[in-house]
């Protein structure tokens, strides 16, 4: 196991969670706009034998942030995959992903600003205060939606703006 890192103070962890969580919901509204462009027909796509299916990402992508924020709430990360029953179409998933992050995320704002300073173990690697998990949680969304977002040309579907607009979606400013 790691050692603990430096205490936050429990009005740094507050400000901290709600800084990162306010960006995690902005990033769902546009991870959710990636998802739902994956063409039905096409969700077996993959660019390379070695590449996850166009699926297997998205259900990766959404299956793990709201894991992982159930984890921060629950003061312990685990190995095992929580979530069993996959969503079995692309609509199906975007609804999944959505309703059960906002709820793993209003578990973690139900959190004490004491909870949030206690140091937890990431697997022998880390020993952070719980909230600076939170940053994960949105950088591992990010890094599969980017991925994602580069098949759906190949797939023949449009790729959504992301940071402003795209050739498919241009931006109206």
């Amino acid at each position: 196991m790691s050692a603990p890192q430096p205490a936050l103070s429990p009005e740094y962890a507050v400000a901290m969670r709600e800084s990162i969580l306010e960006g995690i919901e902005r990033e769902l509204q546009i991870t959710k706009k990636v998802v739902a462009a994956i063409p039905e027909d096409k969700k077996g796509y993959r660019p390379d034998p070695k590449a996850r299916s166009a699926w297997d990402l998205a259900w990766h992508l959404a299956s793990s942030d709201v894991q992982m924020t159930d984890e921060v709430a629950d003061l312990k990360f685990t190995m095992e995959p929580r979530f069993k029953d996959e969503p079995k179409t692309v609509a199906a998933l975007v609804d999944w992903y959505d309703a059960n992050f906002q709820r793993a995320i209003a578990r973690v704002r139900a959190l004490t600003p004491e909870q949030l300073c206690t140091p937890v173990d990431f697997y022998g690697v880390l020993n952070l205060p719980v909230v600076s998990y939170l940053s994960f949680v949105n950088n591992h969304s990010i890094h599969h939606r980017g991925q994602l977002s580069t098949y759906l040309r190949p797939m023949g579907s449009k790729v959504p703006g992301i940071y402003g607009g795209s050739a498919d979606e241009p931006w109206p400013g």
